[in-house]
């Protein structure tokens, strides 16, 4: 099993002694004051009566609020990798696939991106299952791209170029030009303001159309389960299993590889923006929902107060989102989820507020809140088994042993060196780049979302020392 080191903020009890500490030595400087000063009557009398009843309250506050928001630890993991070191592919692609696609949403000019992509997956997966691949654009195909794109895949796998219908990308329908102008003008001041992408039109453009519309297109109708692949993205271990099959034999819903902070000028009021949701829907806080809370320990009338008055990234209850989100460049997920009346509803409530263009509300963040408001947490599951390169941030898992790597097996022997197993690996045949320059994935955000499913969880020591447990291997790391 390895480790990472990040910065932290410290366990639940510490920081409670720690305030309570604080505030007695405040008490206490502000006691030997007046004494020093001889007016120890009257005032320290007053002082005592005010601050003493206070903090009374608030201790008796604290433990209902931690209770409130807690995130209640199962009585096993209830996320396990389906599989540990590699399988015969010529067995695991022999059973009945599921009704799924690639979908890669991408433009003529990234050409050789893609094409390295599909070249990339082909080699470590779709050779054995042929699942269909999707492309999808905004804009008429070029003859190069689907030429290039039909050669790069194994014989049996069908590849589609579509052209995304009208009224699914751009504004929403019914924005009039006023309406859009303004949109604009706000783009513009997010640009000014250092937003990351928040002056591309067609980034915005982009976040809305995966966060909802993108489910309702009459291309990915016939089919229940979607994997998203990005272009110049790498995945550097072998899949012998098929997930799709994994996904419906396990009952899953939604997966994914990477968490992380979000930053949060892209989305100041969507995490409020959705609590509204779900109080008027009447949806209950669940130990899921709760894993979405960084831990406030604010009195009472100061949390109402955040709520109250809508501070940025911070519920009605005064709760403040964590800012974790689940990377959305790599899904594996059930379009029925996505496609259903509740998910759908979520969507249009969001879009109704404007957020897509006022802001830079993304389509990760909007996932991973719909996910963990909708969905109970055993239908979400970590493939921490499959390395995923994009951009500085990758995901590679330890190797399992080398009696779990298959080396005699046929469909497997072209695959080149991998890197050495490590302890607690479940990787195969992975190959993981060591390149100071590029991150292992945020284990902070990794510990936090998935709490709900998770017996074994960091000691206090280890979140105080900034050292996760997860299932990765860092070969950068001295601790492996």
């Amino acid at each position: 099993m390895g480790y990472h080191r990040t910065s932290s903020r410290l366990g639940t009890l510490p920081r409670a002694f720690d305030l309570l500490a604080r505030v007695g030595r405040i008490l206490m400087l502000q006691f030997r004051r007046l004494r020093r000063s001889g007016r120890n009557g009257r005032r320290i009398k007053l002082l005592l009566k005010i601050a003493l009843p206070l903090l009374v309250l608030y201790l008796i506050d604290l433990p209902i609020h931690l209770y409130r928001t807690r995130v209640a630890r199962p009585h096993q993991d209830l996320d396990q990798p389906f599989a540990t070191g590699c399988l015969d592919p010529s067995v695991t692609a022999a059973q009945p696939r599921e009704n799924a696609t690639f979908v890669m949403l991408a433009r003529n000019s990234e050409l050789e991106g893609a094409k390295a992509t599909v070249a990339n997956i082909e080699r470590q997966f779709n050779r054995w299952f042929h699942y269909p691949i999707m492309f999808l654009n905004d804009a008429p195909w070029s003859e190069e791209f689907k030429n290039v794109l039909s050669r790069a895949v194994s014989n049996g796998t069908e590849v589609r170029f579509e052209v995304i219908e009208k009224g699914k990308w751009g504004f929403p329908e019914g924005m009039n030009e006023k309406e859009k102008a303004k949109a604009r003008l706000q783009m513009k001041k997010q640009g000014e303001r250092g937003v990351g992408y928040g002056d591309m039109e067609s980034y915005h453009h982009m976040c809305r159309f995966y966060s909802g519309e993108f489910y309702n297109l009459e291309a990915l109708r016939p089919y229940k389960w979607y994997w998203r692949l990005e272009p110049s993205v790498r995945y550097s271990c072998a899949l012998t299993y098929d997930p799709f099959v994994e996904m419906a034999r396990h009952n899953k819903v939604y997966g994914w590889t990477i968490a992380l902070w979000e930053v949060g000028d892209t989305c100041p009021s969507l995490f409020k923006t959705t609590d509204d949701y779900r109080i008027e829907k009447g949806i209950p806080r669940t130990p899921t929902w709760n894993a979405l809370f960084q831990v406030m320990w604010f009195p009472a009338p100061v949390r109402w107060f955040l709520g109250l008055f809508r501070v940025r990234e911070h519920d009605n209850s005064g709760n403040k989102w964590n800012m974790c989100h689940y990377w959305s460049n790599f899904e594996i997920a059930n379009l029925d989820f996505f496609r259903g009346r509740e998910y759908q509803d979520y969507f249009r409530y969001l879009d109704s507020k404007g957020g897509f263009y006022s802001e830079r509300w993304g389509d990760a963040p909007v996932h991973t809140l719909a996910v963990h408001m909708l969905l109970p947490p055993e239908k979400i599951h970590h493939f921490s088994d499959i390395g995923y390169e994009h951009d500085t941030l990758w995901q590679c898992p330890g190797n399992a042993p080398m009696d779990q790597q298959l080396l005699g097996n046929k469909a497997l022997r072209d695959m080149g060196k991998m890197t050495l197993p490590s302890e607690g690996g479940t990787g195969c045949r992975c190959k993981c780049q060591e390149n100071k320059r590029r991150r292992n994935i945020n284990s902070h955000c990794t510990s936090e979302l998935t709490r709900p499913v998770a017996f074994h969880r960091p000691s206090w020591w280890e979140r105080h020392n900034g050292v996760y447990h997860y299932a990765v291997n860092n070969p950068n790391n001295p601790r492996n």
